[in-house]
């Protein structure tokens, strides 16, 4: 524990930190997969089939928007909401396909305090539990820890959203607690579930997600040989 000079509990040094830089890189690029910053809606028709693969539409129950029936509607939202700089937003691309097949932004974007967040994740059918999602994750995070030098990355979700925080703890995100009644939204109340990684957990997570994302941890048929869990380090909770 550190203290002052009257002896009071203090927060440990940071001296070699003097704030973080805004995300400006227009292009994120993996093995798997490939993020492009949203700069125009002739995504909109893709990414809108590759959502219709949810036939359930219950991909959407924990968004604060959605399902949109129509092209139409999905580009008037589209074009609303994704062309900000905060929330900014990437479309995910399965590099092997060329399929545009999901969405994630950056928001809450505080380059003083070193701290920002992922959001808006919507992964569509075609993305859901495959390699290009992880190592998306990866890439979004290796850029804020490695190239803009953030502090903080959080992670929220709905707390009845069990989908949600399994993948935040997949991923190394720490639990931090819950927001009660912290916004409403789609008529109903939510619950929020605060997530997060460190500047000093960054480097051991980043070392298990490139070993989980190595060609030699697939077989031919593109499954895992090793869960990340297995290459994880033992996680804990912030509380």
């Amino acid at each position: 524990m550190h203290k002052n000079e009257h002896g009071q509990a203090i927060g440990f040094p940071v001296t070699d930190w003097s704030g973080a830089s805004e995300p400006t890189r227009p292009l994120l690029d993996g093995r798997y997969a490939s993020l492009k910053r949203v700069d125009s809606s002739a995504v909109c028709e893709s990414l809108f089939k590759a959502y219709s693969t949810d036939s359930t539409g219950s991909n959407w129950t924990y968004l604060p928007y959605g399902p949109f029936d129509t092209l139409a509607d999905f580009t008037q939202w589209f074009e609303k909401t994704c062309f900000a700089s905060d929330p900014l937003f990437y479309v995910i691309t399965n590099r092997s396909t060329g399929q545009d097949a999901g969405l994630a932004s950056y928001l809450r974007i505080n380059p003083a305090a070193g701290s920002i967040e992922v959001g808006h994740i919507h992964f569509s059918p075609r993305l859901q539990r495959t390699p290009v999602a992880t190592e998306a994750m990866y890439l979004m995070m290796h850029y804020v820890f490695n190239e803009l030098g953030y502090r903080r990355y959080e992670w929220k979700c709905d707390v009845l959203n069990e989908t949600s925080k399994k993948a935040a703890m997949r991923l190394g995100f720490v639990y931090e607690g819950t927001f009660r009644q912290a916004v409403t939204y789609k008529q109903r109340n939510r619950d929020t579930a605060w997530f997060s990684i460190t500047d000093k957990e960054w480097p051991a997570l980043k070392t298990s997600l490139e070993n989980w994302l190595r060609e030699s941890n697939f077989d031919h048929a593109g499954s895992q040989k090793k869960s990340l869990l297995d290459f994880r380090p033992k996680q804990t909770s912030a509380i």
